[in-house]
C-alpha cells in the first residue's frame, strides 16, 4: 500500500496542477512512492491536498508523459521503476521555461529536419492518409475557430516520425509530447501579436510545404521545410517574449 500524502493543502502561490506535479514528483523521487507503489485514489488525493478531481486528473496525465507513474485502466495509477523514466524525459512538473521550449526548438531543428528527409524517402500511401488527415485537422480548427489545434499540430510531426521508419524518432518526439508546441507554452496572440489566425495559417502553410516535398518524394525540400518551419517557430517565439518584456512606450 503506498504512503498517503501529506496532509494540510498545498500553497496556492502557483498553479494547482503543478503544485500537484511537484508534490507528487518529489514522493516518487524522494523514494516514498516506490517503484511498483499505487498512487492514492483520485478522491484521497482531492481530499488530501484540497484540489478538485479536474487538476487530480491534469496532474496524472503530466506524471504520465512524464514517464513516473502508468495507468492501468479499471486497477489504478502505478509508480514506474527509475530505469523507465531516468533515460530521458522532459520536466514533468510543468516547470519548463521558455527558455528551455526555445532549447527544445533547437533540439527539434536537427532532429526533425532529418526525419522529414527520410519521410520522403521511405514514406507509405498509409503515412500519407495518416499526416493528410492530421494536417485536416489543424484547418478545420483555423476554419471553425475552435482553438488552436495543438493537438492536430503534434499529430501532424508524430506521424511525419513514424513515416520515418525509424521508432526512434517516433519515441524521442512522443516523449516531449506537447512541449514540441510552443503555443502551450505562450499565449497564441502574443505569437502572432495579437492575430491567432493569421498565426495559425503561416503555421498551416509550413505544415503544407513539409507534407508536399514529402509527398513528391524529396528528400533535400522536406528537410529544409522542416528546418524553416522550426526555425519560424523559434523565432516567433523569441519575438513574443521580447514583446512581453519591452517596457510601455512613455
Amino acid at each position: 500500500m503506498s504512503p498517503a500524502l501529506a496532509a494540510g493543502g498545498l500553497r496556492r502561490s502557483r498553479n494547482l496542477t503543478e503544485e500537484v506535479v511537484a508534490e507528487l514528483s518529489e514522493r516518487i523521487r524522494s523514494g516514498a512512492l516506490q517503484p511498483g507503489d499505487k498512487l492514492p485514489t483520485e478522491s484521497e488525493i482531492m481530499a488530501q491536498l484540497g484540489v478538485s478531481r479536474t487538476v487530480v486528473r491534469e496532474s496524472i496525465s503530466r506524471l504520465q508523459a512524464g514517464r513516473l507513474v502508468q495507468t492501468r485502466h479499471g486497477i489504478g495509477t502505478f509508480v514506474l521503476a527509475a530505469t523507465d523514466h531516468d533515460r530521458f524525459q522532459i520536466e514533468a512538473a510543468g516547470d519548463l521555461t521558455v527558455r528551455d521550449v526555445m532549447a527544445i526548438l533547437e533540439l527539434r531543428i536537427s532532429l526533425e529536419a532529418e526525419a522529414a528527409g527520410l519521410a520522403a524517402m521511405r514514406r507509405s500511401e498509409e503515412n500519407l492518409k495518416h499526416m493528410r488527415h492530421a494536417l485536416d485537422e489543424f484547418e478545420r480548427h483555423i476554419a471553425e475557430g475552435t482553438g488552436n489545434a495543438v493537438a492536430a499540430d503534434v499529430a501532424f510531426h508524430l506521424e511525419l516520425a513514424k513515416a520515418t521508419g525509424n521508432r526512434y524518432f517516433h519515441s524521442i518526439l512522443s516523449q516531449l509530447g506537447n512541449t514540441i508546441i510552443p503555443r502551450t507554452r505562450v499565449n497564441s496572440a502574443a505569437l502572432a501579436h495579437n492575430d491567432p489566425g493569421s498565426y495559425l495559417d503561416r503555421v498551416n502553410r509550413e505544415h503544407e510545404d513539409i507534407y508536399d516535398a514529402i509527398e513528391r518524394r524529396d528528400p533535400e525540400a522536406a528537410r529544409a521545410a522542416m528546418r524553416m518551419h522550426l526555425s519560424n517557430s523559434r523565432e516567433r517565439l523569441r519575438r513574443s517574449q521580447e514583446t512581453a518584456v519591452k517596457p510601455a512606450e512613455a
